[in-house]
Parts: structure tokens; C-alpha cells; sequence
């Protein structure tokens, strides 16, 4: 996918025939062709005219407001592209589809934890890492076996817990001591950058889902509020 992202601060989009123009002040930062996007991205204080919008709109080119952390404000669609399709498409899921489909995120995640550990376990080996790579092997197989969306989240949680069990045995930095994940409020310098990583993550999904008109609120593991939105929750 194409995407044009307005991340410098005060420019302005504006047509020109067929490309958008991105200026800063009196400077032009970007030229781009207008049939070579799919979506433009917004963040923070930058302005798109009358004219371009129009023009992204004729071509079904979805336009999203971020603030500068990448906290979606809302979206500009097209008139055809406005009614959410496949959000109905995920509603109308089975069961069986949902549980499959969210056993394969869960193995994913588990994969690559196991990944970034086997690396760590070659460079420092350390018993600790090496029992964690072994215990997180055998929650990829029981997260294949999981029945339920319960027992599921359940493998999902304890191969969080082994993989942050170790987390503190992978900082080479003495200054950054780590020894258990904690949330509100983080309890360590460490726990303070995981915390703010996944808020930059959560923010980028979010838009990510949006523009592809998917229901950031139904997922196929976690449950949804109306203040957490399950799918972004569960990627």
C-alpha cells in the first residue's frame, strides 16, 4: 500500500493536476502522483485544501487525522467505502473461523518471542533464557489444542509470563533493571518504555485498522468496550 504521511509540522497539502503538493510554508517537501496513493495520513498541526480533498475523495483515497503521536482523531471517506463492508464480514465470522483465527495470532506472538530469546539464549547462555525457549516450544503446541477462546488466552498469558520472566536476563545496561511487567503505573525505567512502545503501537494499529474500513472493536480473542478497542487490543 502507498501511503503519504504529513509528519513535519505546518504543511499544507494542495492539488496540482494530478499530484499533491506538500509545503512547508514556501518550500515543497513532496510531489506525489495522485494515482499512485491509497491512503494519506495526517499528523499533528497540517492542513489539506478543499481541492485536494475532493480529489482524493474521487479517487476512493481514505484521508486520516492523527495527533502527532499518532492518535487517531477520525477519518475522511468516500461516499462508497463509507458503509464498513467488511466490518459486516467480521460480524458475520463463525465461531470456529474466530478461535482458528486467533489461535494464529497467539502462535505468532509465541513464535516470535521464542525467536528474540533463542537469539539472546546464543549470545549470553544463560539457563534461565534457555528453559523459557523450551517452555515457550510447548505453549506453541498447546496454543494449536486450545478448544476455547478462555484456554487460548490463557496459553497467551503464560507465555507472557515466561517471556518477561527473562526479559530482566536480555539488559546488558546495568542502569536498566527489570524484574516483572507492571502497568498503571509502571514501577521502573523499563517498564515506563514497554508501557510508552505499546501506546505508539496501539495508536499506529488503530489507524491501520481504519483505513482498511475493519471494526477496531470486534476481534477474535479479546473482548471489547467500549473504551478498548479489542482487535487493536489483540494484534
Amino acid at each position: 500500500m502507498q501511503t503519504l504521511y504529513i509528519s513535519q509540522q505546518g504543511c499544507s497539502v494542495s492539488l496540482c493536476q494530478e499530484q499533491l503538493l506538500v509545503k512547508q510554508k514556501d518550500n515543497v517537501c513532496q510531489q506525489v502522483q495522485l494515482p499512485l496513493i491509497e491512503q494519506v495520513l495526517v499528523f499533528g498541526q497540517s492542513q489539506v485544501t478543499t481541492q485536494a480533498l475532493r480529489a482524493c475523495l474521487k479517487r476512493n483515497i481514505p484521508i486520516l487525522y492523527l495527533s502527532r503521536m499518532g492518535q487517531c482523531h477520525g477519518r475522511l471517506l468516500p461516499m462508497p467505502q463509507g458503509y464498513r463492508q467488511l466490518a459486516r464480514y467480521q460480524s458475520e465470522l463463525s465461531e470456529d473461523t474466530r478461535l482458528s483465527v486467533a489461535k494464529a495470532i497467539v502462535q505468532a506472538k509465541l513464535r516470535n518471542s521464542r525467536v528474540l530469546l533463542q537469539r539472546q539464549a546464543r549470545q549470553r547462555s544463560k539457563e534461565s533464557i534457555t528453559a523459557a525457549v523450551q517452555q515457550l516450544e510447548s505453549l506453541i503446541i498447546g496454543a494449536s489444542k486450545a478448544s476455547s477462546n478462555q484456554a487460548l488466552m490463557g496459553v497467551e498469558g503464560a507465555g507472557a509470563a515466561s517471556y518477561f520472566s527473562v526479559l530482566g536476563d536480555c539488559l546488558v545496561n546495568p542502569e536498566f533493571k527489570f524484574t516483572e511487567r507492571s502497568r498503571r503505573p509502571p514501577t521502573d525505567p523499563v517498564n515506563a518504555l514497554l508501557s510508552f512502545g505499546y501506546q505508539l503501537l496501539w495508536n499506529h494499529l488503530y489507524s491501520l485498522i481504519e483505513a482498511q474500513n475493519l471494526d477496531p472493536y470486534d476481534a477474535c480473542l479479546h473482548q471489547g468496550t467500549r473504551k478498548h478497542a479489542a482487535l487493536v487490543l489483540t494484534l
